[in-house]
């Protein structure tokens, strides 16, 4: 049963409480699922374009659907009218978020975006999911000096990927701080930025999580730090399981029940 902490909703005064119940999605024990180390997470975007002929933008359409699916439940199944501000990065992690701010403004959640880069660093996809955002009308700001995060009822964070390679640094940085002090609570995509999701090593600042989803396989590190990872939830992505057989991993079709696990301990946990 998931337990998340109060938060303040800026538009009525009220304080409500997240979901306690069990969300609607079926949940799987940690001890079920293999966990990818980094270099099968860089194999497996590999073999799925290289091998499979799935595309980037495929996979990241998945994830920010399923993205926008879960904050959806987070916030009591209806987003209607309700504020979500989404922090992204010019990276694909950052794609992911754009594309379920995308879905969330399309169900009539008052979507807002912020920035860590300016709209003219974006390139390749993500730059195309930033523009069907503009042409949208959605609200896109870039962060900087002196700048707050607007009111919101639930935060996703989209700023760094499992790429990460030491401190974050700049605008990117400060957004984090400034999530971390929002008393809104924070729905992470794949991983908390600022922890890098092979080692479970907590760089400064890092994401302080409400809920993580990651994406097609649990990465290692996500278990080291339950601190910042919060609540873990898994997505799919489309990858055939006939894929894992050749990083040696046997697996069977785990989203059988649905496109989105709730992650559980382990007997042992």
């Amino acid at each position: 049963m998931m337990a998340l902490r109060e938060i303040s909703i800026f538009e009525t005064g009220n304080v409500v409480t997240m979901p306690t119940d069990p969300l609607p999605f079926p949940t799987v024990t940690s001890d079920a699922l293999p966990a990818l180390t980094s270099d099968q997470m860089v194999e497996v975007d590999r073999l799925m374009i290289g091998t499979y002929g799935i595309q980037l933008v495929q996979m990241m359409e998945h994830a920010g659907r399923n993205l926008a699916d879960l904050a959806q439940a987070l916030l009591g199944g209806d987003v209607q009218d309700r504020p979500i501000l989404t922090l992204a990065g010019r990276g694909n992690n950052g794609g992911g978020g754009l594309v379920a701010a995308r879905h969330l403004a399309n169900r009539g959640a008052e979507v807002q975006v912020a920035l860590a880069r300016d709209i003219e660093a974006f390139r390749g996809i993500p730059a195309r999911q930033l523009h069907a955002l503009l042409a949208m009308g959605v609200s896109v700001m870039t962060a900087g000096d002196g700048w707050e995060l607007p009111s919101a009822d639930l935060i996703l964070d989209a700023l760094i990927g499992y790429g990460l390679s030491g401190d974050p640094q700049g605008a990117t940085a400060s957004l984090i701080q400034l999530a971390n002090s929002h008393p809104a609570p924070i729905l992470a995509l794949d991983a908390p930025s600022g922890l890098d999701a092979g080692t479970g090593r907590v760089y400064h600042p890092c994401i302080r999580a409400d809920v993580t989803m990651t994406l097609a396989l649990p990465k290692a590190g996500l278990y080291a730090a339950p601190q910042v990872v919060g609540d873990l939830f898994l997505a799919d992505i489309s990858v055939p399981p006939i894929l894992y057989e050749e990083l040696g991993v046997d697996l069977p079709p785990i989203f059988a029940p649905g496109p989105i696990l709730h992650i559980g301990p382990s007997g042992g946990r």
